[in-house]
């Protein structure tokens, strides 16, 4: 627990972009002490670049202009000037509208991409130091609220254990905190890969990528469509590398491993796509199968909740993923802002719920229905160019512009709800277990 028995403290499994965003909220509250639980020894440069769209934006700043400043301190600009608006540009590369835009995702001013490992540092440096513990990978969690004794248990594979009011599972999409929550055996714990996709993808520099591909290319956003793979490039760490990918429908293999990309399958595609095909076909060692999950009947119980990739992980195909992340921790952090009591964490949990999981399961729909019309299986919408802009300017309607104020509003409105009508709550930090609680 917290050293001041005035405060709730919370215990934030994962220091992800989800986990140390609500941390960057919650370090400004004082009557919330928190820590983070990191299972690996540090960040590691890996992943591909975010381009966020508006709502991750909004979420930041809803959590504080300082969070903000930190993801523009650390991204690349893709406009020109702060004031302009840029978005992603998705191209037709084959078939017989081969050329035709048919959609500009993400539009935002000022927009920027980023390295995770960047806004992973830029997030981290508004976190204390000490508020971080690394290579703490969790293995159980026992909650005594529901029992009313009190507090959460939490017990690391280091053998170590700690507790705390509340637990916020950012761990992940093979969260051990979803499976907690769900129980093991549940059909939506384990992430999933229903059209197994295979993501292709390499790192290289600036100036071997002009080499290779249009020099355009290097500094835009583009994703361009095709049946034997889709493929993009996004600029990263200040402009100076790029990451380019080829993600496949029906890529992966069952049991791991993936097919070889083979850049003869994208003879017919338009010659800028084939000349990023060959060139992320000369090393594709940053390669991964993406997955997803099903979707959660619930993201807590009790004084235990999950956020971020562990509750409602997308494949990336919408460009959303690490924005619903930041909704989540708006969010949370809001309500947090008015918990003032340990027995009203659950309703805030509660509430957070409510309001989180209809939006953020949608996106998972809209990510999965994104790929198929990348990769032309979505019926005949790839030989109807209009049909494909109307499909994508409702997806980004829904994603992009989303009112995250009234979010919040909601939120708030369902957790003053659930304090009204609430008989039973999580019990005070006086009802306290001596025991470990895992015996």
């Amino acid at each position: 627990m917290g050293s001041n028995p005035h405060q709730i403290h919370i215990a934030i499994i994962g220091g992800g972009i989800a986990g140390l965003a609500l941390a960057a909220g919650l370090t400004k509250k004082s009557h919330i002490s928190f820590h983070i639980y990191e299972s690996v020894p540090s960040h590691a440069d890996v992943g591909a670049g975010l381009a966020l769209h508006a709502n991750a934006i909004k979420a930041m700043a809803l959590l504080g202009p300082e969070v903000r400043r930190a993801y523009f301190d650390a991204a690349v600009s893709v406009a020109s000037e702060e004031d302009e608006e840029i978005a992603t540009e998705v191209i037709l590369a084959q078939g017989s509208h081969a050329g035709e835009k048919v959609a500009e995702l993400g539009r935002a001013k000022g927009r920027k991409s980023v390295s995770r490992a960047d806004l992973l540092a830029g997030l981290r440096g508004l976190v204390p130091a000490e508020r971080i513990s690394w290579g703490k990978r969790l293995e159980g969690i026992v909650d005594h609220g529901e029992s009313g004794k009190g507090g959460v248990k939490m017990r690391f594979k280091d053998g170590t254990e700690a507790e705390a009011d509340c637990v916020i599972g950012a761990d992940g999409i093979h969260s051990v905190v979803r499976a907690y929550l769900l129980g093991e055996d549940h059909p939506a714990t384990k992430p999933k890969n229903h059209d197994g996709w295979q993501v292709y993808r390499t790192l290289v520099s600036v100036e071997d990528a002009r080499k290779q591909i249009d020099e355009k290319w290097t500094k835009g956003v583009p994703i361009l469509l095709g049946p034997s793979g889709h493929v993009n490039c996004i600029p990263m760490n200040k402009g100076t590398r790029i990451s380019a990918g080829v993600a496949v429908r029906g890529g992966a293999l069952e049991g791991g491993g993936a097919k070889k990309l083979d850049p003869e399958l994208y003879a017919d595609y338009s010659e800028e796509a084939k000349k990023i095909v060959r060139m992320v076909a000369k090393d594709t060692t940053a390669s991964w199968s993406v997955g997803d999950h099903d979707h959660a009947p619930f993201y807590s119980k009790g004084c235990v909740a999950m956020m971020g990739d562990a509750a409602h992980a997308s494949l990336p195909f919408a460009g959303n993923g690490a924005a619903q992340a930041l909704e989540d921790a708006a969010v949370l952090d809001h309500l947090f802002g008015l918990v003032r009591q340990v027995s009203r964490v659950e309703a805030a949990l509660t509430a957070y719920d409510a309001v989180r999981r209809p939006r953020s399961q949608a996106v998972v729909n809209l990510a999965r229905a994104f790929g198929r019309v990348y990769a032309y299986a979505e019926g005949d919408i790839h030989e109807n160019p209009q049909k494909m802009r109307e499909f994508f300017a409702g997806a980004a309607l829904f994603t992009n512009e989303a009112d995250l104020k009234k979010q919040n509003d909601e939120a708030v409105k369902t957790y003053e709800s659930s304090i009204r009508g609430r008989s039973k709550s999580c019990a005070d930090n006086s009802e306290q277990d001596t025991g470990s609680g895992f015996e």
